[in-house]
């Protein structure tokens, strides 16, 4: 290479200043939401293709670059360089190459390279000739950086723009850096292999090595040489470099045999590796982005594949394009930016003279190691059709670029989506397809789930697919319609099973289904776009199927940024095999989406500034409005989405749309930021997450908020969320089913059930009736049973012989009760999502489980009662209190059947069963209890036990009386009750082992019953009964039962003990007592009802039965009986006691309450200061904690644990320690520790308490003062005592008022509240909720007496006060 002088450089080239470079984002540093996930279930669909010329410009286009931060295309021509921009559709800048020389004015230049270089701010030209040119395009300025003289044949920049590699004429590679100076300079052909070449350890020989499918021939065939490149190859060398710019690989012919090889080059031209010898290989060369594979194509015998390499120069791998050997050739193979689609361009190869050659572009991906041609773009071979370069977009992962000869730029947008068929109704077959070349493989799920490719039926058709429509009616959604390359529609029905079509084959590998496949109906022309004049191959995008005949397709307008929606209709309409159009409606803006909802008829578009229309296909005159939300306003997306679906929310219908960064909106809100795919299925919308989660959350009775704090709140687990694994897909919902069909990142498929789907399913099969459906599904899927009837669980009653006709399999019915229980799983475990009108159970006071027992085995007997023995043996068991005898009884009828029924069990079979579900000891107890010794004995041979146990046992038990031979089985069992009332029937000699048991067990009501109230042995029982009361203290009791048996001595001891002195008196008159043992009787029962204040009956028994009235009128001063004591000192006349007892009585007694109630004001108005200051220092204590002080004052000993968090610490140490002790004690010591616990000594720890508990017993016994002062105030009026009545009656009102002016102060607001609750607020520090945390955690245990925390009640309706005393 032929450079000029560094002076000479350095005067023409200036490198650019920092501040002008422009970053580069590396492949390395790109992060796309598309990973490289294999797409075996998706299509590509078309976003939208924009067309752009033709450009007035002189010659014709060689080659194009993009310029992606002006978003233009640069095009060389033969004579310079123009610059594009698409938005305007014109030239914006054009530089001639021919004015300086730099390419001739003849037209017969080649630009062999072009580049556009931000950093440099110009465009790097390469020519044929050899000379390398900068052009500034901002001042149109040329620069030749260099030239050679041997010419050049190929320019290739790194990835980073680093460097840049030159092929000259002579074969030689040149490296240079970004400013054009040279690294090295190296041959293409080496002799070496490079420094990967293998290393042969010289183990075996080839005859012994393996050789795969050729067999051991192989070993002894001889290598054939390469044969040379074919005619059709350009001889040009191919550079492709790898994504992180390291390697470099350069295919060129060999001269010495003629045949193409490809070698690995390091940035520094090291050689790392060459090519095996590869017969056929041609020029195409494109190494994948993600660095794995170098792809080329090769031609064979037979056939023409797509091959791939390592880095090594191994092949490996390969697929076959789908045309025959010599019929095209490749001109190039492309990767797109992320690695998921090749794209390869080919051309026919001319058979004759002066005819056109077809071009194609093909766009391959690859799933399951099966390569699916997703794409065939036919140009056609008209001239100005012709493909001259084609690009993938640098920063838009699936954007093509494509230049025609007739300066026709072509851009076109695709992205992964899933064609699935709609509807619910469960004779859908939920069906998906993929587009593989001119086959499109339909999968039916609801049959099976087959692994890509496999299938279910492929459908051939003569052209390549570019989309597939399915029928939006859920009656015909397994309808296809198929648009292929050739603008052609074909439509598939399913229906007519008397039609084979010849073109869909069921099965394949070996697989076949049984479902109804489609046939060919009638196949359309579809001619909108100008017919065989237009040059953009996919010009109509967004297919839609409306209904039987009508479609909808989407177009470029007249300017770049408009839209055309055509309607097309078929039926009678269409002429000669060619769709009609109706009619076609502009649209200001790019279509990139289009959805239709064939529930409500709505069809919404999608601009690519993200607003929404809604297309009026149903009007006469089909218009677009904008999609208008609840509130009236417009809706628009803040970013573009690539799938879209419309679905109605709370009763309004909205547009659900995910954009490529994972964004999910629903109208205009985003509600999630991290969804991965989404669908639809009747009212659930299913969505994938980067979480690895699956979420189903129902449409119904919702809203975009519970939406958008469901989605939020996905942490949170319950029956809406799933964990999947990383990477899932949705690829469809089976209708009427409960599968959830996942893709995953490898390729391969997986079925979920997922939970809500499941009970959503359930209920629905419920509410039909189907419970046998239900049932299944709920045993395979781990679905607790009781669903079943929690459900509903009238409908289930009412319906138990069609639940037992339906299930009809007697181990499913038993497996039904086994998992009975009395929970209500409607409220637990599977809540419903929505309310419902569920009708409660019939009888609501008889128990779940006993109900369903009773109903079902009612039905099972009406049915057949010897097929679902078994099952009417389980309701038996499963009941709350099992009827284990009853089971046991219809075993032994079972037994006694001379010939059981074909469809019944034996005796024996029944058993067993029931030995299953009941412990066999306690089933040979029950059929003990039965008195069935041959039921017994059947079941002890079934058990473990010894014969010579039980069989002495049971031949004793059959010499013995009848009565008392159920009186020790009853006993053996413990059934007391029984073997009293059997024991009763033996005869009275019995009846002192009879009265032994009564004692035992203490059955003295049970045994009373046994026994008329005359009979002896009813009075020996009724005496036994009282002295066991008597022992039990229940001495009233006890004389009751001696009274009713006649034993009066006794009732008379047990009333006298109980102080039951009016039932004494009757048992002292049933025995006949004189006057004299009356009195006696009477004075003792005084006696003791003195001692316990009852005054007033004592005085009754001393009047009534002593004659003793000077007695019993002291006995009421005593007690303060003020106006009985009047009463009887007048009605016996003696008046003296007036002044000898009565009115001392009553002075002493104005004196003492005076006494008593100045010490309790005292005593209140000391508890109420020491409360008030309690209290402040308490406050102070937690002012001083908020501040982050501790109290270390004297004071700091009175603040209670509730105050600081240091005496709350110490406190709990110290009491709950205490309490823990104290718990293990007796009760006396136990309420002991608690009064200390509430201790009135100043500082200590529950003062506070403490004085409210002082406090409000003061209040209580001050208001109890009112009945007794009343009545001493009357006494002391009617006897002229009016000034001491006055003082008394003063006095008390003083001490009331004190306590209603105190209570306020003592029981304030903010105490009545709950004290415990945590400071929170904007004022709070972290310090202040610490202490409150604290003064909840200790104090709720102080504080566990609320009614310390109430203020007493004052009762202001007793009328205490004498009025004549104011």
């Amino acid at each position: 290479m032929r450079l000029p002088e560094a002076p000479v450089a350095a005067s023409r080239w200036q490198r650019p200043s920092p501040e002008r470079r422009r970053g580069r984002a590396l492949f390395g540093g790109l992060h796309f939401s598309s990973s490289c996930v294999a797409d075996t279930m998706r299509n590509l669909k078309l976003l939208y293709a924009r067309e752009h010329g033709p450009v007035p410009a002189l010659g014709s286009p060689q080659c194009f670059c993009l310029r992606a931060d002006q978003g233009t295309l640069l095009i060389g021509s033969e004579y310079g360089i123009l610059e594009l921009d698409p938005a305007i559709r014109g030239v914006t800048n054009e530089i001639s190459l021919t004015v300086d020389g730099f390419l001739p004015e003849d037209g017969s230049g080649h630009i062999v390279g072009i580049e556009d270089l931000p950093d440099q701010e110009c465009v790097c030209v390469a020519t044929a000739a050899g000379d390398v040119i900068l052009c500034n395009l901002s001042t149109k300025q040329l620069e030749c950086v260099g030239s050679v003289d041997t010419g050049l044949t190929t320019m290739s920049w790194s990835p980073d723009q680093e460097l840049v590699l030159l092929v000259t004429g002579q074969q030689t590679l040149i490296m240079m850096t970004k400013d054009f100076e040279p690294i090295t300079e190296r041959e293409i052909h080496q002799d070496d292999f490079g420094e990967g070449k293998f290393i042969t350890v010289g183990w075996g020989k080839k005859e012994t090595q393996f050789h795969g499918s050729e067999g051991k021939q192989a070993a002894h065939r001889k290598q054939t040489e390469v044969p040379p490149a074919s005619s059709s190859d350009d001889g040009r060398p191919r550079v492709t470099w790898r994504g992180d710019g390291q390697f470099v690989a350069v295919s060129a012919i060999c001269p010495q045999t003629g045949a193409r090889k490809v070698r690995v080059w390091s940035r520094e031209l090291v050689l790392q590796s060459t090519s095996e010898p590869i017969p056929g290989l041609e020029q195409a060369l494109a190494w994948k982005p993600s660095g794995s594979l170098i792809a080329s194509t090769q031609e064979k015998p037979n056939k023409h594949d797509v091959v791939f390499f390592e880095k090594n120069g191994l092949v490996h791998g390969e697929f076959t394009l789908p045309f025959q050997k010599g019929q095209a050739k490749v001109n190039e193979l492309l990767w797109n930016l992320d690695s998921t689609i090749l794209a390869v361009w080919l051309e026919d190869l001319k058979k004759e003279k002066n005819s056109g050659t077809n071009t194609y572009v093909q766009l391959w991906t690859v799933g399951n190691y099966h390569w699916y041609l997703k794409q065939s773009l036919h140009f056609g071979s008209a001239e100005k059709s012709q493909l001259v370069s084609l690009r993938w977009d640098p920063e838009i992962p699936r954007r093509l670029h494509a230049l025609c000869r007739g300066w026709h730029a072509l851009c076109y947008d695709w992205h992964w989506s899933t064609d699935r068929s709609t509807g619910e109704e469960s004779r859908l077959v939920a069906s998906v397809a993929v587009i593989d070349g001119d086959k499109v493989l339909v999968t039916a799920f609801q049959h099976s789930v087959l692994p890509p490719p496999l299938c279910t039926f492929p459908l051939q058709l003569q052209q390549a697919v570019n989309q597939v429509a399915f029928h939006p009616d859920p009656a015909k959604s397994a309808d296809l319609a198929v648009l292929d390359a050739s603008n052609r529609i074909s439509i598939y029905r399913v229906g007519d099973g008397t039609v084979k079509d010849p073109t869909v084959t069921l099965g394949g590998s070996g697989f076949k289904a049984s479902v109804e496949t489609p046939h060919l109906e009638k196949t359309y022309r579809v001619e909108v776009c100008g017919g065989s004049k237009q040059v953009n191959p996919l010009a109509l995008r967004l297919f839609t199927w409306l209904q039987d005949d009508t479609f909808l397709a989407v177009s470029q307008g007249q300017l770049a940024t408009h839209s055309v929606i055509h309607h097309l209709t078929g039926g009678p309409e269409a002429e000669g095999g060619c769709l009609h159009l109706r009619l076609s409606v502009p649209v200001d803006g790019d279509v990139i989406s289009l959805c239709y909802n064939p529930k409500t008829s709505a069809v919404a578009l999608q601009l690519a500034d993200g607003r929404i229309l809604k297309y009026l296909c149903e009007a006469p005159t089909p218009a677009l409005e904008p999609w208008t939300s609840r509130s009236g306003s417009a809706v628009r997306f803040p970013s573009p989405c690539v799938q879209t679906a419309l679905a109605v929310i709370g009763g309004e219908e909205a547009i659900l749309g995910l954009t490529e960064r994972c964004r999910f909106f629903i109208n205009d809100v985003e509600v999630a930021s991290n969804i991965t795919s989404f669908a639809i299925y009747d009212e659930f919308l299913l969505v994938t997450t980067h979480s690895h989660a699956c979420q189903c959350v129902s449409l119904r009775d919702t809203s975009l908020k519970v939406l958008q704090a469901g989605f939020s709140s996905s942490s949170t687990p319950n029956e809406t969320l799933r964990k999947v694994e990383r990477g899932s897909r949705i690829v469809t919902v089976v209708p009427q089913d409960t599968k959830l069909i996942l893709q995953m990142p490898r390729g391969n498929l997986e079925t979920v059930h997922h939970r809500a789907l499941v009970l959503a399913q359930i209920r629905k099969w419920l509410d039909r009736l189907m419970f046998k459906e239900a049932f299944e599904c709920m045993r395979k899927l781990r679905i607790n049973l009781n669903l079943l009837y929690d459900h509903n669980p009238k409908v289930f009653l009412e319906n138990v012989e069609t639940f037992i006709k339906q299930i009809d399999s007697v181990n499913y019915i038993n497996l039904f009760f086994t998992e009975l229980k009395e929970e209500d799983f409607t409220k637990t475990m599977y809540p419903s999502p929505v309310s419902s009108n569920v009708q409660l159970q019939q009888c609501p006071d008889q128990k779940k489980v006993d109900l369903i027992c009773d109903a079902m085995r009612a039905a099972m007997e009406n049915i057949n009662p010897q097929k679902y023995c078994l099952s009417i043996l389980t309701s038996h068991v499963k009941k709350s209190t099992p009827e284990l005898e009853i089971a046991l009884q219809k075993v032994h009828e079972l037994r006694e059947t001379v010939s059981p029924a074909a469809e019944g069990v034996t005796a024996e079979a029944a058993l067993k069963y029931l030995l299953f579900l009941v412990d066999v000891n306690e089933l040979y107890d029950h059929s003990l209890g039965t008195y069935d010794f041959d039921l017994v004995v059947m079941v002890a041979e079934k058990s473990q036990k010894d014969p010579k146990e039980y069989l002495p046992f049971l031949n004793t038990l059959r010499k013995m009386e009848t009565n008392y031979q159920h009186y020790t089985i009853d006993k053996y069992l413990k059934r007391y009750k029984k073997a009293l009332c059997h024991l009763s029937k033996c005869g009275p000699e019995h009846f002192s082992e009879f009265l032994n048991l009564v004692k035992d067990q203490k059955l003295y009501n049970e045994a009373l019953k046994l026994y008329p109230p005359d009979t002896p042995e009813h009075k020996a029982v009724g005496s036994a009964f009282g002295e066991h009361l008597n022992q039990k203290h229940l001495y009233e009791q006890a004389g009751l039962i001696f009274a009713r048996c006649g034993a009066f001595e006794r009732a008379l001891d047990a009333f006298l003990s109980s102080g039951s002195w009016q039932l004494a008196l009757c048992m002292a008159s049933r025995l006949g007592y004189t006057a004299d043992q009356l009195a006696g009787l009477a004075r003792s029962l005084a006696g003791k009802l003195g001692e316990q204040k009852k005054h007033a009956e004592a005085a009754i028994l001393l009047e009534q039965y002593a004659q003793d009235y000077e007695e019993a009128v002291l006995l009421l001063l005593e007690g303060t009986i003020w106006e009985e004591a009047l009463r009887l000192i007048h009605k016996y006349g003696r008046l003296d006691i007036l002044e000898t007892s009565f009115k001392p009585a009553i002075l002493e007694a104005q004196r003492n309450y005076l006494v008593f109630l100045e010490s309790q004001k005292t005593t209140f108005t000391r508890h109420r200061k020491r409360l008030l200051v309690v209290r402040e220092l308490k406050e102070q204590a937690r002012q001083g904690l908020l501040d982050d002080e501790t109290p270390n004052c004297l004071e700091a000993d009175l603040i209670s644990e509730t105050s600081s968090i240091v005496t709350a610490s110490d406190m709990s140490g110290k009491y709950s320690h205490s309490n823990s002790r104290i718990s293990a004690r007796s009760s006396k010591n136990r309420r002991k520790a608690e009064r200390k616990q509430h201790s009135l000594k100043e500082g200590s720890p529950l003062e506070d308490l403490a004085l409210l508990e002082a406090l409000g017993e003061n209040i209580r016994t001050t208001e109890n003062m009112k009945g007794e002062v009343h009545s001493l105030l009357k006494g002391l009026v009617l006897f002229g005592y009016d000034e001491l009545a006055r003082e008394l009656q003063q006095a008390l009102e003083e001490a009331l008022q004190l306590i209603e002016r105190s209570l306020p102060e003592i029981w304030t607001t903010d105490l009545q509240q709950n004290p415990a609750n945590p400071v929170l607020g904007p004022n709070s520090t972290a310090n202040s909720i610490m202490a409150a945390y604290q003064q909840q955690r200790i104090a709720a245990p102080a504080v566990q007496d609320a009614e310390l925390l109430i203020p007493p009640k004052l009762n202001k309706n007793i009328q205490w006060k004498l009025n004549l005393l104011q």
